[in-house]
């Protein structure tokens, strides 16, 4: 089957413990199928009319329902935005829309909203970016005016203290700290690893002005994220501002072409390396960047460092029934950031220009047909995963 040869060879040369775990996970239901299968999604996207038509934009390339969250910046406030750049790429406008709407029309798969809800959301979801683009001004989410699930996202981040934080991923032993490995967030790395990790900050400290803030005090594999399971990824716990409650969590993860840019190749400006890609297109695109955004080089593989983010600290819709109002109000907002980061990318490196977003904005005849592929798009994504399924239960995709 070509779905079942698209996605092994997608996921080549992963690590097989938790290449395993995101294999099982997609198993689940369409939603995280779906959020696991980028490069699927765009295969099937087609390069025709409003997919070709609509003006280029900077786009995140995975944009999905669980792409949005709160963290802290290099500013040290609490900002919420797009949080996820491996895919990032220049493409046209409309494809960065059609994958959000259709991961709405899919999630009802996933969470307790019904069939009509999901068709609403995605209509509002696409009023409020356009609306937020008509302006021509970037702006960002206020944490004193933020309401409903974002707000606690806010409160919640606002209020969590250090220590809290590192209670969830470490232990203390003899006033010291050590990754909890519990299999869900954390697994054991080799020592080759930990000596790749160690050396790399190392020489990453040393040009640094306060070195020993990044002493590497312990080093794990880190589980997070579907699409990205399996490859390497790194929780690095540091000496920070001292120990045991003062340490700082990082996270370093391997980056890999764009699952988007390989369809628009011609347009893409040349990087040095993939993870200059992300950080570029991830600190032009949010309003505030996360805390230690770098990109890196660890022999020829390229990686990007930040801020440990856990996933915690994206929208909690999965967890409990919502009230459509509530749920009204997270669409919108996420429908404005794109608006925002798309206004604040534009004209660089071939984006288009802000005027011609607005202009973009104003044209009312391709919302519709905008809406119609993400629906179409929607039951192929449902159909790949009942494809993927049997497949699964099969044995095609057993980690040996």
């Amino acid at each position: 089957m070509k779905i079942v040869k698209r996605i092994l060879k997608a996921n080549q040369n992963r690590d097989p413990e938790r290449l395993g775990i995101k294999y099982s996970a997609m198993r689940a239901n369409p939603f995280i199928f779906f959020r696991g299968t980028c490069h699927l999604f765009y295969d099937r996207l087609p390069k025709t009319g409003i997919c070709l038509s609509a003006p280029l934009a900077w786009c995140c390339g995975d944009l999905h329902l669980e792409n949005f969250g709160s963290y802290k910046g290099e500013n040290r406030l609490v900002n919420f935005d797009l949080n996820d750049f491996d895919e990032a790429a220049l493409a046209p406008a409309s494809w960065e829309l059609v994958r959000f709407i259709t991961s709405i029309l899919v999630s009802r798969y996933a969470y307790d909203i019904s069939h009509e809800n999901v068709k609403k959301l995605s209509r509002q979801f696409l009023d409020a970016y356009v609306e937020a683009l008509l302006t021509g001004k970037a702006r960002w989410v206020e944490r004193k005016s933020a309401k409903g699930l974002i707000k606690e996202l806010f409160e919640q981040l606002q209020q969590r203290t250090c220590v809290d934080f590192l209670d969830g991923r470490t232990q203390k032993k003899h006033q010291h700290r050590h990754f909890i490995l519990d299999g869900k967030k954390s697994l054991p790395v080799s020592e080759a690893q930990r000596h790749k990790v160690i050396r790399f900050m190392e020489r990453f400290a040393n040009r640094q002005s306060q070195p020993e803030f990044y002493k590497v005090l312990d080093v794990a594999r880190r589980i997070a994220g579907t699409a990205s399971l399996g490859l390497e990824r790194y929780a690095i716990l540091i000496e920070g501002k001292g120990s045991p409650d003062q340490n700082y969590l990082l996270d370093l993860k391997q980056t890999r072409p764009s699952s988007i840019a390989k369809h628009l190749t011609k347009i893409q400006p040349a990087w040095n390396n993939e993870a200059e890609r992300v950080v570029a297109l991830q600190r032009r695109m949010q309003a505030i960047s996360i805390a230690f955004l770098y990109p890196a080089v660890i022999g020829t593989q390229s990686y990007v460092l930040q801020a440990l983010q856990p996933f915690e600290e994206r929208v909690p819709l999965a967890k409990r029934h919502h009230h459509i109002e509530n749920l009204t109000g997270v669409v919108q907002v996420m429908g404005q950031c794109v608006a925002w980061a798309q206004l604040r990318s534009s004209g660089r490196q071939g984006s288009a220009i802000a005027d011609e977003l607005i202009d973009f904005a104003g044209h009312v005849k391709w919302h519709s047909k905008l809406l119609e592929l993400a629906f179409e798009l929607s039951i192929q994504v449902k159909d790949d995963w009942q494809t993927y399924s049997e497949a699964y239960d099969e044995g095609a995709f057993k980690i040996d």
